[in-house]
């Protein structure tokens, strides 16, 4: 390589660099896109596929539900072993673990009609994704300069979101039509395949695995959950990420039969607003990470997400209630629910530095509580909408996202977000 080439390489990643994208971890937000997108392929079709090959639909509800309680474990576990055995270990593993039970689930379970391997196959694989993903947060929480590390979550949700919502929707929808629906499971495979093989090959670490015995290593995986008493502020970190995503999982339940049977939306028109929101909320991820960086984490999370989610949670139920099946009016709700919901993006980077000598067990708790935010949300609905009805639903979720903004303000003594940014040495050393 010439000088000029030299040159050219170390401007690029100077300019990464100051977007949050450190050098050493650069090739891994890629990894990560393809990641989700071989684990999203599947979102849209999977159960009514299993439904049309005569399993009933109580069968299909179990394996999912068994699915979501081991990513909701995994999740919190990919956190504590990251800060055990180190990142890159933890994200190898859930690549190993995604790719065989994957194979077994689809070779030995959905094609030979065996549902007991299915169950137990496709809960194991619920391993997978949150150790690749969840392992690779916390790698960008240990790697990342302090002052840029807003924009650096901003960027990591943004790869994980367009993965799993939105690129992987786009793809199925193309290539089911051509394919069908068990080879295009069988193509997710090559997804993920070339995000860990990126993973393997392109992704050198910084933060070092550490390097003490199986009994230190388990006392370390322990301190994922012991890092709540010792840090109280980590805790209630959790809930707020638990409060953040609520309406997204609860509004499946009943949002969409709402939508179009009652306020007279077609499906189609649905369809389009709900992956409009998901589109929007990938641009908010991003930009809510700058925006921490800028005007304080805490204030981002507080008033753009939480009062954001107040007002727009309400407004998905009242604006079609005035104005009927209005697509524009809905549509542009809908569009900045998504900017609401990316704005608590910034807490990825505040918990950690709640803790910041046990970052990596900090960020575990986050991700608990966003495997938590899975299950209650669909949880809540079930439980209050009959009572409630749809409008009491909204208003219940406009009081959770209420108390959260109270939550959120407990965590500013310790918003760091004001610091000046290492425009000089730290940033360039980063990007060497």
């Amino acid at each position: 390589m010439s000088e000029a080439d030299d040159e050219r390489a170390s401007g690029f990643a100077g300019t990464l660099a100051r977007q949050g994208i450190v050098r050493p971890l650069a090739w891994g937000y890629v990894a990560l896109l393809l990641f989700m997108v071989g684990d999203g392929i599947e979102l849209g079709f999977l159960a009514p596929y299993l439904t049309s090959q005569g399993f009933d639909a109580t069968g299909v509800a179990t394996l999912i539900s068994a699915y979501g309680i081991v990513v909701a474990v995994a999740a919190w576990l990919a956190g504590a072993l990251a800060e055990a055995w180190g990142p890159r270990r933890v994200m190898l593993i859930g690549f190993a673990i995604w790719v065989v039970f994957e194979v077994v689930f689809l070779g030995l379970g959905v094609a030979a009609g065996n549902y007991e391997i299915m169950l137990v196959s496709y809960a194991i694989r619920g391993f997978g994704y949150p150790f690749f993903a969840y392992g690779f947060l916390v790698w960008v929480t240990m790697d990342t300069p302090k002052a840029l590390l807003g924009r650096a979550v901003g960027w990591y949700w943004f790869a994980s979101t367009a993965g799993l919502g939105v690129v992987s929707s786009y793809l199925a929808g193309a290539v089911i039509p051509v394919l069908g629906e068990l080879a295009t499971l069988w193509l997710s495979l090559a997804f993920v395949a070339a995000g860990g093989l990126i993973l393997v090959f392109a992704v050198r670490a910084r933060a070092s695995a550490p390097t003490g015995g199986a009994l230190t290593n388990l006392r370390q995986v322990v301190r994922g959950l012991t890092v709540v008493r010792s840090h109280p502020k980590v805790g209630i970190g959790g809930v707020v990420r638990i409060i953040n995503t609520l309406c997204f999982y609860a509004f499946p339940v009943f949002l969409a039969t709402h939508m179009v049977n009652d306020v007279g939306f077609s499906l189609p028109q649905w369809q389009t607003i709900w992956g409009t929101m998901l589109f929007a909320n990938i641009v908010g991820n991003v930009a809510a990470g700058y925006l921490g960086d800028k005007l304080g984490r805490v204030n981002v999370v507080a008033w753009f997400g939480g009062l954001g989610c107040v007002v727009t949670v309400l407004g998905m139920y009242y604006v079609p209630e005035w104005l009927g099946p209005n697509f524009a009016a809905a549509m542009a709700v809908a569009i900045l629910l998504g900017l609401a919901m990316a704005a608590y993006v910034p807490l990825s980077a505040i918990v950690p530095l709640l803790a910041p000598a046990q970052k990596a067990a900090a960020v575990a708790i986050l991700n608990l509580g966003a495997g938590l935010s899975n299950a209650t949300g669909p949880l809540l609905a079930r439980a209050f909408l009959g009572p409630i009805g749809v409008a009491g639903m909204m208003w219940l979720l406009a009081a959770i996202y209420g108390a959260g903004i109270v939550l959120t303000v407990f965590l500013r003594e310790n918003d760091d977000t004001r610091e000046p940014e290492p425009e000089g040495r730290e940033v360039r050393d980063r990007a060497a």
